[in-house]
């Protein structure tokens, strides 16, 4: 009872449709049913959508209901359980309850790539040097940056969704394995919770945990690219980047080093990402080897699948947060940035315009890029001799103008980091949020 009490309001929405069910069939009168349901929705209101007070001397959510429907509507509470089993109460409780989820999930999305957009369209025309194998590569806008991890965030939506879509099968009905005798209108009790479809198999339906390890899953992913991002975060307020500042509120300082300022807050984000990983793992473990049907095993699944809602729904908006309080130093990425090795590619699509083959092309600006490197200088700087001693293609001029602005601006195409094109895509997130389905 202490962990599946926040299952009490899907135990009552059960148990007020179950009753129903049970009168339409013929095996409750209608004032025992009219009682059971007041009595339910008495104590659905005094619950006010809180979980019931902890009490260790509890079995279950079941027990809990139970008796307090024996408390509120006398005999025609120990006729509700005809026909129904546990087995097949907690797998409808726990259906009921992750459905019940997935708005808060969602909401909490789309307030992060909410914030990421804005982030982005603000940020479009800030220009950071862009990373392969944590190398430098070439120039993007820190915008761009910031919608690609709005784009993970798109698809961790869509799992959800697709998961909570599966989610919505009624197994109420099947007994404790092998169905039920009574007369039962499953359709009903399916338009009734709010379920789309009917469990097909009742062996399967009171063991199948599909749906909590899918949801589980993607939240684990969706930690996952939490912990990516607040890894880039963590990097790019460093003094090493330093062109991101973080909000006091979601950093601290050393309890030795005074200078010191630590983003606690990415840091726990990155940590949280190990947690939701463990709680998938835990719940695969749990059913590897269980024989059909219900198992008592079945009972560790709450923890891991409570857990990892809640840890999903804290770090989403502690995401938040750190997104619109973090600074953004403009002077310190310019200078970053204006590292001219970052346009090596620029140069190499020079020569290809001229007609060279890229892969010669390549060589060619390798050779350009060393002998900078070894005389300390800015290859735009080198005369058009030096040039020609490399390739006579190449004007020095056009090499001199070579700018990040320039390189950025001619990525263009759809996808691409070009001001317009970030400015664009964050603009555009708006329309994709409000385009998502509705269960």
């Amino acid at each position: 009872f202490s962990y599946d009490r926040r299952l009490a309001q899907a135990e009552i929405r059960g148990s007020r449709a179950y009753a129903a069910a049970l009168g339409r069939a013929g095996v409750l009168a209608a004032a025992e049913v009219a009682a059971l349901v007041a009595a339910l929705d008495g104590l659905e209101q005094e619950l006010g959508g809180a979980p019931p007070a902890a009490n260790p001397a509890l079995e279950d959510v079941h027990t809990y209901v139970t008796q307090e429907l024996e408390r509120r509507a006398g005999p025609a509470a120990r006729k509700l359980q005809t026909g129904r089993s546990r087995n097949e109460q907690v797998a409808l409780d726990l259906r009921l309850y992750l459905l019940d989820v997935e708005p808060a999930l969602l909401a909490g999305l789309r307030d992060l790539i909410a914030a990421l957009a804005a982030f982005a369209a603000q940020h479009a025309e800030v220009l950071i040097p862009g990373y392969t194998h944590l190398q430098r590569a070439q120039p993007i806008s820190l915008g761009h940056h910031a919608l690609a991890y709005a784009e993970m965030l798109l698809r961790d939506a869509a799992r959800v969704q697709d998961a909570c879509r599966r989610m919505a099968v009624l197994p109420l009905g099947s007994g404790a394995l092998a169905g039920t005798r009574l007369a039962l209108d499953r359709e009903a009790l399916a338009r009734e919770l709010g379920f789309a479809a009917l469990s097909q198999n009742s062996l399967d339906a009171v063991s199948d945990r599909d749906f909590a390890v899918e949801l589980v899953f993607a939240l684990a992913l969706l930690g996952t690219h939490l912990s990516r991002w607040a890894e880039d975060w963590i990097l790019y307020s460093s003094s090493e980047f330093g062109w991101l500042v973080m909000g006091d509120e979601y950093a601290s300082g050393s309890s030795l080093m005074p200078q010191k300022k630590n983003p606690d807050a990415l840091e726990l984000l990155r940590g949280k990402s190990a947690r939701q990983i463990g709680t998938l793992n835990q719940l695969l473990v749990l059913l590897k080897g269980l024989p059909l049907a219900y198992n008592r095993d079945l009972q560790e699944d709450k923890e891991a699948v409570f857990d990892a809602v809640d840890t999903a729904l804290g770090s989403l908006a502690v995401a938040v947060g750190v997104v619109t309080t973090t600074r953004v130093d403009a002077e310190r990425a310019a200078a970053l940035v204006a590292d001219p090795n970052l346009l090596a590619t620029d140069l190499a699509d020079l020569l290809v315009a001229a007609g060279v083959a890229f892969r010669d092309a390549h060589e060619i600006v390798g050779r350009i890029v060393s002998a900078a490197l070894a005389a300390k200088r800015d290859f735009r700087t080198f005369s058009a001799a030096e040039l020609a001693a490399f390739a006579p293609q190449l004007d020095p001029a056009t090499v001199g103008g070579l700018t990040a602005a320039a390189s950025v601006a001619c990525r263009n195409q759809l996808g691409g980091t070009a001001v317009a094109q970030v400015r664009a895509q964050a603009q555009g997130m708006a329309g994709r949020l409000a385009a998502w389905p509705q269960r």
